[in-house]
């Protein structure tokens, strides 16, 4: 495994990080959840990200997860880095959604007691809030980092501005903003517009979430919807009218740049985004152990030349 400093800070996370986003609920079989901390931990992915609203339902992966560290990883909780957020729905009433320090002061203690945690290494905002000042939600994630309850203080899903901005505050109270958690894959680019440049110049790391654009950027689509995929499963964050003609041969002419690079298609999509130097980790989910070991693959190329960059480009303009 590879290990990267996140922005200016002291921290390394692990090139790439394991995210419990929607394969760790209750709904998921335990004895395969304690199976994919394992196999990640034992590869070198110490990095372990949820939010309080991961599972389904709501609040469990963050249950399933406590229940493995109690049990099984006590004694090595000072070789990983858990990170939570809060800022989606996740209770009813008007404290339970957005950005005010009453909802994510009273989330972080919720989490943390799923987790049988004292503390999370990472807490972040998960997405602005248009109503809440932007300095009462810094704020609250300075008085987290301050009563020690974390240690580092994040945001994710922030565009450029809202993001430098909310750097700022968080610097001008004393906290340095950590690490921003955006969506980004070749088919969803839109931190290259202004974001990178501004975490880079303010010393914040990144870590993707979703770089194989749920499932599209893999050679699973290639021939059809498979019966066990996500598009067949569920279809609630890929659906079938993502599964285009044109996204099909798109992802067909980046699979042949793949094989020419000895690479699966999945092992490129997350070398793309590693080759760029200011990201320090990227997130992948899983619902099988070998789904991780085949991940950490990507790591063996992930220099790309001017030619290979000039030809993804060009396909992904169509």
């Amino acid at each position: 495994m590879q290990y990267r400093r996140c922005g200016k800070s002291g921290l390394k996370l692990p090139a790439i990080s394991l995210g419990l986003w929607h394969n760790f609920g209750h709904v998921n079989v335990f004895s395969n959840s304690k199976d994919l901390i394992y196999t990640a931990f034992n590869n070198g992915i110490t990095h372990f990200d949820l939010a309080n609203n991961y599972g389904p339902p709501p609040g469990s992966a963050e249950e399933v997860f406590g229940k493995i560290i109690a049990s099984d990883f006590r004694n090595y909780r000072d070789e990983m880095i858990i990170s939570s957020k809060a800022g989606y729905t996740m209770w009813d009433g008007p404290y339970g959604d957005w950005g005010s320090k009453k909802y994510l002061v009273s989330s972080l203690d919720q989490s943390l007691k799923r987790m049988k945690l004292d503390y999370v290494d990472i807490f972040y905002h998960h997405r602005p809030d248009p109503e809440t000042p932007l300095e009462e939600t810094m704020a609250a994630l300075s008085l987290m980092v301050q009563q020690g309850k974390a240690l580092y203080v994040g945001i994710s899903n922030y565009e450029a501005l809202e993001a430098e901005k909310a750097i700022h505050i968080l610097k001008e109270m004393g906290t340095s903003c950590l690490i921003h958690q955006p969506r980004y894959s070749m088919f969803d680019r839109w931190v290259e517009n202004g974001l990178l440049d501004v975490l880079e110049n303010e010393g914040v790391g990144c870590i993707p979430f979703s770089p194989l654009a749920q499932g599209m950027l893999t050679d699973k689509y290639l021939n059809g919807i498979p019966a066990d995929s996500r598009v067949a499963t569920s279809g609630v964050f890929l659906k079938e009218s993502n599964i285009t003609a044109e996204n099909i041969q798109i992802i067909s002419r980046l699979n042949e740049v793949a094989k020419s690079r000895g690479q699966k298609l999945a092992h490129m999509a997350l070398s793309w985004i590693l080759k760029d130097k200011r990201i320090t980790s990227v997130l992948i989910g899983a619902s099988k152990s070998e789904q991780i070991t085949d991940s950490i693959k990507a790591l063996n190329n992930i220099e790309f030349s001017t030619e290979e960059i000039t030809l993804i480009d060009q396909i992904l303009k169509g």
